[in-house]
């Protein structure tokens, strides 16, 4: 047990750190949260994109939270979030469509689903580059 207090001395760390260092670390742990979610949320749109055709969107994101271990009140954010992109593509793939359809009316009209956003993570982390 000596060797172990040797190795790690408490006296490395201190108790309290200052208010401003405890703000520090506070923003920066709210910043590495922030960018966990994003990844999240990322990757569970990719997982609805490459099962669309054979499972609804919501049970893909249910899958995606269960398959990733997702504490429940992280599942939730990460859940609402990805359908608010969802409901964002669908809103805006509506309008377009909507646009195309008002200058060429058809007669049977399809249904409108978002598009498929399998490309987008790749392409922004180019621009980031």
């Amino acid at each position: 047990m000596d060797l172990f207090r040797r190795l790690l001395p408490e006296s490395i760390f201190s108790r309290k750190l200052s208010p401003a260092v405890e703000q520090r670390l506070r923003l920066a742990q709210a910043r590495a949260d922030e960018a966990i979610v994003r990844a999240h949320v990322e990757n569970a749109l990719l997982f609805v994109d490459a099962l669309a055709p054979d499972v609804p969107f919501e049970r893909a994101l249910e899958v995606y939270v269960r398959e990733m271990s997702v504490p429940d009140p992280l599942a939730g954010v990460i859940i609402t979030r990805a359908m608010v992109a969802l409901g964002e593509g669908l809103m805006s793939t509506r309008a377009s469509s909507a646009a195309v359809a008002e200058s060429h009316p058809t007669t049977d009209e399809l249904p409108v689903r978002p598009r498929l956003r399998l490309d987008d993570a790749a392409a922004a982390r180019r621009r980031l580059a």
